[in-house]
């Protein structure tokens, strides 16, 4: 079981790359039991969705 900070880490890296699939099933099974990484996972996908839509220079 991944800790918070692993999951965390994961999520973030997640961003830059695409994960593994052992390293998606682990967030995934982590997420399913931690309401506090799964509120950081949606303030991650909220913050990548503003920043999509924000104008270029």
């Amino acid at each position: 079981m991944k800790t918070c900070k692993e999951v965390h880490r994961l999520v973030s890296e997640g961003q830059d790359r695409n994960l593994s699939f052992i390293e998606r099933i682990a967030v995934r099974v982590h997420l399913m039991m931690c309401g506090a990484c799964r509120r950081f996972e949606a303030q991650m996908d909220f913050l990548r969705q503003a920043l999509r839509r924000f104008p270029g220079p």
